[in-house]
């Protein structure tokens, strides 16, 4: 008995990564009480859609990729070398910023982003993912908003 609590708390130290990722529902509220719904023409479903394909929900994730120059930051994995950090910050935040499960700076650099001459288009996941699926629906298929 005593074995399985130490081994219960054990894994709970180990695997804390499982507590960042949040549920599509609770991705869909949070992006529409953000102001994404229908924000720039893109529905809701679009946005969850994207999310998903980007960090698979999770605000705080990372992604070094060297070959291309950036690191992806957050729910919509935005770029390091365009939208945060120093330089050429055209959302005017740093990028760890936008690793805030509130998701607060996270919407207002989107915002900025998909007003752009690409819109969504502007993440190739969404391109190949989402901006054609018939299926889009699903993503908000039983959340209450």
């Amino acid at each position: 008995m005593k074995a399985s609590v130490v081994l219960s708390l054990i894994g709970c130290l180990v695997f804390p990564s499982s507590a960042r990722i949040i549920g599509r529902c609770t991705v869909a509220k949070k992006l529409h009480q953000g102001g994404l719904t229908y924000y720039e023409g893109y529905s809701l479903e679009n946005w969850v859609c994207l999310a998903y394909f980007e960090s698979k929900f999770n605000p705080t994730a990372v992604y070094d990729n060297a070959p291309g120059g950036y690191t992806g930051y957050g729910l919509f994995q935005i770029r390091s070398n365009d939208w945060c950090g120093h330089g050429k910050s055209r959302c005017h935040t740093e990028c760890s910023a936008l690793l805030n499960q509130n998701l607060q700076k996270t919407i207002e650099c989107v915002k900025i982003i998909v007003k752009g001459k690409d819109g969504m288009g502007s993440w190739p996941t969404w391109s190949r993912f989402c901006q054609y699926s018939d299926t889009l629906a699903r993503w908000l298929d039983g959340c209450k908003l």
